[in-house]
């Protein structure tokens, strides 16, 4: 199948160079015309995936018309914050039959809505597979094995997403809860800002353990109120990709959260960071959704407390430890 990559950070680069491993022909888009060249001229993807080498027959390009021209499936791999925007350049070039797969990690900032259904919206499609799960793109891109889920409101698209994807190195499970899939690998990210708190703090391991469990709670009670199955949270798109994101060393998010436990301010960590920590941006999001359901997420609330209202990391162990007494169900 012909397909399109839209975006070069190092997961859509990874799931390039895995598609064309497969036997599909792939190009990858990048929206900067300047690094498009660097990328054909290097053969490596320096700012996002250094050390992997990009074949000398992968098409690299910068125009929307010319990587949508003919693709048979669409690869959106474009951080949250940007996604709308990007897709956008794309009304009217993807065909109206092609397979759509959203692997981004995030809700759109601007509405809140989860980014499958942005881009079902911009692109004009009745349904958007998403591919989500415990997925480090440096592992992937050297073919360590890994799991993860394709899920769609109808079996086709996911099943094909499937077929189309897995590999000796990379399984793909199907699941029919596109919600609980996209949620899960949303809210993790928020969750690993808190634990890398905790590991900033030298609070523990017993510490660590009890915010991702915690962690999982919430993410569950609110995925539920937002329609996803229950049971997804336990899966490879719920649990698998908080423990990943939580305790590995390739997770940005956990690693701006260790530097805001050690003290150093957002904006300085910021400054030196040459990708996204898709955390900071859902934050905001995740919190208003809960208050618009209803739902009690303290490790949520707090985290958002210390990136944007002031508080200090140091001064939520005694809020989180003194809170009621209550059952673990609550």
């Amino acid at each position: 199948m012909k397909a399109v990559v839209v975006g070069d950070g190092g997961w859509g680069t990874a799931l390039a160079l895995l598609l064309r491993e497969n036997g599909h022909a792939v190009t990858l888009w990048s929206p900067f015309p300047v690094y498009a060249e660097e990328l054909r001229t290097r053969r490596e993807n320096p700012l996002y995936l250094p050390g992997v080498p990009l074949p000398p027959d992968l098409p690299i390009t910068s125009d929307p018309a010319e990587a949508a021209h003919g693709a048979g499936l669409a690869v959106l791999a474009v951080p949250s914050r940007y996604f709308a925007e990007v897709l956008a350049r794309f009304h009217g070039l993807l065909a109206p039959d092609v397979l759509a797969v959203s692997v981004a990690k995030g809700f759109d900032p601007a509405s809140g809505r989860r980014l499958s259904e942005i881009a079902e919206q911009l692109l004009g499609l009745p349904a958007v597979a998403v591919l989500s799960g415990p997925s480090h793109a440096e592992e992937v891109a050297r073919g360590l094995p890994t799991a993860v889920v394709a899920a769609c409101r109808e079996p086709k698209p996911a099943n094909l997403v499937q077929r189309l994807f897995m590999n000796r190195r990379l399984r793909v499970y199907t699941s029919d809860d596109p919600i609980g899939v996209e949620m899960g690998g949303a809210l993790k990210n928020v969750i690993a800002l808190a634990v890398g708190m905790c590991d900033g703090l030298g609070l523990g391991d017993n510490a660590r353990a009890a915010l991702i469990t915690r962690g999982l709670a919430e993410i569950a009670r609110l995925g539920a109120a937002a329609g996803a199955q229950p049971a997804t949270f336990s899966g490879l798109s719920g649990l698998g990709d908080l423990v990943v994101t939580c305790t590995s060393r390739l997770s940005r998010n956990r690693n701006v959260g260790e530097r805001l436990g050690r003290g150093e301010p957002l904006a300085t960590i910021l400054a030196g960071m040459k990708q996204v920590a898709e955390g900071l941006t859902t934050c905001p999001t995740t919190l208003a959704l809960a208050r618009r359901y209803g739902v009690e997420t303290p490790v949520i609330r707090e985290v958002h407390a210390i990136l944007y209202e002031g508080r200090k990391p140091d001064e939520v162990q005694d809020l989180f430890m003194t809170r009621q007494a209550k059952s673990e169900r609550h």
